[in-house]
């Protein structure tokens, strides 16, 4: 099984290579993602100039670019692992990407981009911009790439996974749940450079009511959010099998006993 890790906060983010080292538990991985941070360019690509890749001396593998995190997975695809990629984690992302937000982010445009491909693929970030414990979301993330290895999950599975920052011990469950109608990106600050002015938009609390049953509400309970995106493959059963699988992963990850 060979496994492509990208994001969109770099190749220097300690959150891609905290998964990195958990997936290799399950398969062979490779890794092409940003030279730099590329937070909030959603699904860009670049079609008007070339995009340099830089192999890494981190491994056999391991490549940067000068694109963004979507350009990152065309390339692998295409030109670097053609035919070779059986699932593509985007992340592990240093905050949430949750309701509104998921639409402008490039750590699920990357998942995106390998759904698109036909494989099955992961956005996994944590609700933190501070300092972040990756270890529930690299082991969590790993447990469902084991899954995709067994044949536990359909093909056409895209996820948008959401931990709180909280060690193993403390997340109090795991939910399937809806896209939240907030967003982390609604408030903007007037900054002001000579004579011209200019506003910045701030990425920090979240902007609107959180609905029982979404991303937001899961987090706000302690809970990891896991929310299928576009067609659901589970169908009329996503709301039991998925579930279910997701206590059972869940079980594993914190070694206890599936209540039911």
């Amino acid at each position: 099984m060979k496994i492509l890790v990208t994001n969109d906060d770099g190749i220097d983010s300690p959150g891609l290579w905290a998964v990195v080292e958990e997936l290799r538990r399950v398969g062979e991985v490779v890794v092409v993602a940003p030279q730099s941070e590329q937070s909030g360019v959603g699904t860009s690509v670049n079609l008007r100039r070339a995009v340099k890749v830089f192999p890494q001396a981190r491994g056999k593998g391991i490549y940067t670019t000068d694109g963004t995190p979507v350009d990152c997975v065309i390339i692998a695809f295409r030109a670097l692992f053609p035919g070779e990629i059986d699932l593509v984690v985007s992340g592990i992302n240093r905050g949430p990407n949750i309701g509104y937000d998921v639409f402008v982010s490039g750590t699920v445009a990357g998942a995106l981009a390998g759904y698109f491909h036909g494989v099955p693929a992961l956005a996994v970030s944590v609700d933190s911009y501070g300092e972040v414990d990756f270890e529930a979301a690299a082991k969590l993330t790993a447990l469902f790439a084991d899954r995709v290895k067994k044949g536990d999950l359909p093909r056409e599975t895209l996820m948008n996974v959401n931990l709180p920052n909280l060690s193993l011990g403390e997340i109090r469950g795991i939910e399937i749940t809806k896209l939240g109608k907030q967003s982390h990106c609604g408030e903007i600050k007037k900054v002001l450079s000579g004579e011209n002015e200019g506003y910045i938009i701030v990425k920090d609390k979240v902007i609107g009511e959180i609905d029982a049953g979404s991303d937001a509400w899961a987090l706000e309970q302690k809970r990891i959010s896991i929310t299928p995106l576009l067609p659901n493959p589970w169908g009329n059963k996503s709301g039991n099998s998925l579930q279910e699988l997701a206590r059972d992963i869940f079980s594993v990850l914190v070694n206890a006993p599936i209540t039911r």
